[in-house]
């Protein structure tokens, strides 16, 4: 007897934003998971309070059961072993989940990745393809991967793929995230039913075309204001959400972190729209440069 949409459990493992878009496209599908497995709370803003992950607090709106293991141990395992799930979904969770975890489910576990794999394998796929070198204000693919997790990251056999074309490269990081995760939901759910009853056979990545992308650190936003324009725009435009693109001045003889909110390319001239001093509200650069000569 093949399983219908409504009859597959699913445990869901996810922690950030695009994991919640791909949440709600399968919710609004009616393919609510029967478990969520998310990262324990951690501390956040400026009075770091632990706070639950963006996943535990949709998990908790939705009556979702979500657990948050601090470690993927032998323990846990055991637990998920006797909850016999038919399939595991995997969306930007933060972790690598061993293989006698990932082995655990009838139908595999299934991972969904934005980009077009082989490229941009790794932790950072969205914003390291808006820092690609594409030409500014010209369209661009961009696409989401749903693959077969095995042992190595990112490159498992894909079961399914598909692209899209932005038309005035480069978005803002949250903009081509909120792109890929409803597409990445919408083919997760589409895909699934023939997945689990046999009528996909997952075809293998062309490894030697593959590339990587590098882990983002808090300092990978900085810029210069003195460096090349397109690509001081992409880090802009990457970075839009963490770490968050900044340059670094002096005021009153200290030096300062200016976040870059806004800005745009004028005659291939970067040019400054809104920004956040350190210790300050958001304002315009024209307020922020009025303010800087006065100081």
């Amino acid at each position: 007897m093949q399983e219908t949409k409504s009859e597959i459990k699913i445990a869901f493992w996810g922690t950030s934003r695009i994991s919640v878009i791909v949440l709600e496209e399968m919710a609004r599908e009616g393919m609510l998971p029967s478990l969520i497995v998310t990262a324990p709370p951690r501390q956040k803003g400026r009075g770091l309070e632990m706070s639950p992950s963006e996943v535990k607090v949709w998990a908790d709106a939705h009556n979702v059961p979500a657990l948050e293991p601090e470690k993927l141990d032998s323990e846990f395992c055991f637990q998920l072993s006797t909850l016999d799930f038919g399939l595991f979904v995997i969306a930007s969770y933060g972790k690598i989940v061993p293989r006698n975890i990932l082995d655990l489910p009838k139908h595999g576990t299934l991972n969904v990745h934005p980009s077009l794999l082989p490229k941009l394998r790794g932790a950072s796929p969205i914003q390291s393809a808006i820092l690609e070198e594409v030409p500014v204000g010209e369209p661009h693919d961009a696409g989401v991967t749903i693959m077969l997790i095995d042992e190595e990251v990112d490159h498992g056999p894909i079961v399914a793929q598909q692209k899209i074309t932005v038309p005035n490269w480069p978005p803002k990081g949250t903009d081509l995230e909120e792109m890929l995760g409803i597409l990445g939901g919408k083919l997760l759910v589409e895909t699934i039913p023939l997945w689990v009853s046999g009528k996909i056979t997952p075809e293998e990545q062309e490894h030697d075309h593959a590339t990587f992308t590098k882990k983002m650190t808090s300092g990978s936003g900085q810029i210069y204001l003195d460096d090349d324009s397109a690509r001081m725009f992409r880090k802009i435009r990457a970075f839009d959400s963490w770490p968050r693109a900044y340059f670094t001045t002096t005021r009153n003889n200290l030096e300062i972190r200016v976040v870059v909110t806004e800005a745009h390319l004028e005659d291939g001239k970067l040019v400054l729209d809104r920004v956040i001093p350190e210790g300050k509200k958001e304002m315009s650069y024209e307020d922020f440069m009025r303010g800087q000569r006065g100081s």
